[in-house]
């Protein structure tokens, strides 16, 4: 009898490029892929997402209708989201919770696209029809629309897949593109989880399982969600290749992102990345997270473990940035987001009739009435 022992068996390591300094930790392989243009976008659309919860100094009505609608903070996740992004391409399909605004930011939505969102107005790509901080952008990113419900996203991406490897099958054309799906790790505790993941690794769909391990389940801190070793084990478990990520390098992530649409598409297997990071910030604005975790840790992540701090370090060692240049960008940010809920504001709703598209085909006569 050999029975497998967990506390016995060694960690997954986590893959990383830099170190705390924005040092290469292997000296002796090339520097990360990355154009400078392309690591300053990644760099202002991670300010923009840190920048959505941390408008301060403007006591407006303004302000405090994007306060209460921004519940959701996703200060120390920006890497994760912005990072993996930029890995898919135009055509994949992505699935996401509700903290993946730099997804839907590094794909193309402007900040007029979140305001009008957060806003219900007449220029809202959803039309109105879902709450705040629950983006639509299907049509223009390829990003479907978030849902609240925990978990539903995976089955949701499955099912992308399976659509897609059908249209392969009936045009005997394999085009390259796959599905993401993006969720918490607390989100790996529903059963949606592990339907997905098995649906997908029996039959074979290309799905890329982005989870996003924030050390937070709401209040729950990982060491009361789980005994096994995180969730990049759970994919092992159902015969899926898987990965465990810095999720504060951002070239760590875009790198293993990268890899595992290449494999995914290779293969059409699915891939499950586990991204590690901190959420700096409340669960929301209703939630003060100091009840279950001290100040410290918080502002240590904040400060000095951020995907910001470190992607900055490495633009300042490549004399690409500047103290005062992000001083001076995180100012217009935050000034761009007041004046443009000034704007989204004053816009008019939808008008009634949108409520139906993109529901049904034909209307009928009592709709069209």
């Amino acid at each position: 009898m050999d029975f497998i022992v967990p506390s016995q068996m060694p960690p997954i390591a986590t893959y990383r490029v830099l170190d705390f300094n924005a040092k290469l930790i292997d000296r002796n392989r090339p520097a990360p892929d990355v154009i400078d243009e392309q690591a300053l976008t990644w760099h202002r659309n991670m300010l923009i997402d840190h920048g959505w919860y941390h408008v301060r100094s403007t006591k407006t009505r303004s302000f405090e209708l994007l306060h209460g609608m921004c519940k959701l903070d996703s200060t120390g996740e920006e890497g994760i989201t912005v990072g993996s992004a930029a890995a898919f391409g135009p055509d994949d399909i992505i699935t996401t919770q509700y903290r993946e605004t730099g997804v839907i930011a590094q794909r193309g939505y402007t900040l007029e696209d979140f305001l009008c969102q957060l806003m219900h107005n007449k220029d809202d790509p959803g039309k109105g029809r879902n709450m705040p901080v629950h983006y639509s952008g299907r049509v223009k990113t390829g990003v479907h629309a978030v849902a609240s419900t925990l978990g539903i996203q995976t089955p949701h991406a499955v099912g992308a897949a399976y659509a897609m490897k059908l249209e392969d099958q009936r045009t005997a054309t394999k085009r390259p593109r796959v599905a993401a799906a993006y969720f918490g790790e607390g989100a790996a505790s529903e059963g949606d989880f592990h339907e997905a993941l098995n649906f997908a690794a029996v039959r074979e769909y290309p799905v890329v399982f982005i989870c996003r391990n924030n050390g937070f389940a709401i209040s729950t801190p990982n060491r009361e969600q789980y005994r096994g070793d995180g969730i990049a084990s759970r994919g092992v478990g159902y015969g899926i290749e898987a990965m465990r990520v810095d999720g504060t390098d951002i070239f760590a992530v875009y790198e293993a992102t990268v890899e595992a649409r290449r494999r995914t598409l290779a293969d059409n297997k699915p891939i499950l990345l586990e991204l590690m990071s901190y959420r700096s910030g409340h669960h929301s604005t209703s939630d003060d997270s100091f009840a279950y975790r001290s100040r410290q840790d918080a502002s240590n992540w904040s400060t000095q473990h951020s995907a910001i701090s470190l992607l900055r370090k490495w633009l300042e060692k490549k004399r690409l940035w500047t103290a005062e240049q992000d001083k001076d960008t995180r100012t217009h940010i935050r000034k761009d987001i007041i004046a443009g809920m000034k704007v989204a504001e004053k816009k008019p709703m939808p008008p009634l009739t949108s409520s139906w598209d993109d529901v049904y085909a034909v209307y009928s006569e009592e709709q069209t009435a």
